[in-house]
């Protein structure tokens, strides 16, 4: 795979997480408009950064270090990058509008817990954390794969714990 393909590789992933946002927004009005509350704004500008850095960090480690097409290694990153987004999208239309980049507690619905919710509790990240690692080696970009994935680490502690707690609450007001 040349440069410029793996360049557009990364543009269609851009492109998709475009189109994510604008779902995103969309489910974060709907919620919000449902009385739903917003928690951990605070590492939401930290995570948008950290996703836009994987992306750019990725093209521009293959157009400075230039390293090596390895299919070995390529093609397999390449399945895992699109299995990384089926698994997204899957996550995406499971959670319908409950779905956003942010964390936001609508009281009274009720937790999802089917299709990959019922294996995992958190099976985005999965894909977040896939597509940061198989993204960059599709072109052997290892060091913004390095990079990205232990600041994705410290960002997931962070988010996950956000989301664990905004789901307690939930709970919580659904026990009272």
């Amino acid at each position: 795979m040349s440069e410029g393909l793996f360049t557009a590789l990364v543009g269609l992933i851009a492109l998709e997480r475009l189109a994510e946002l604008v779902v995103s927004n969309r489910h974060a009005a709907w919620s919000l408009a449902r009385g739903g509350v917003e928690y951990g704004r605070r590492h939401y500008p930290v995570m948008v950064v950290l996703h836009t850095g994987l992306l750019v960090g990725a093209v521009a480690e293959v157009w400075i270090r230039r390293p090596e097409f390895v299919p070995a290694l390529g093609w397999p990153m390449l399945a895992l990058v699109l299995a990384a987004q089926g698994l997204r999208w899957w996550c995406i239309a499971t959670l319908g509008r409950q779905w956003n980049t942010r964390v936001i507690a609508v009281p009274g619905l009720p937790r999802v817990d089917r299709g990959p919710y019922r294996v995992l509790r958190h099976p985005n990240y999965v894909a977040v954390v896939v597509e940061g690692v198989a993204l960059p080696l599709v072109h052997s970009a290892w060091i913004t794969a390095a990079v990205f994935t232990a600041a994705n680490a410290v960002l997931l502690a962070v988010r996950v714990s956000v989301e664990n707690t905004a789901l307690t609450a939930l709970a919580d007001d659904r026990a009272t």
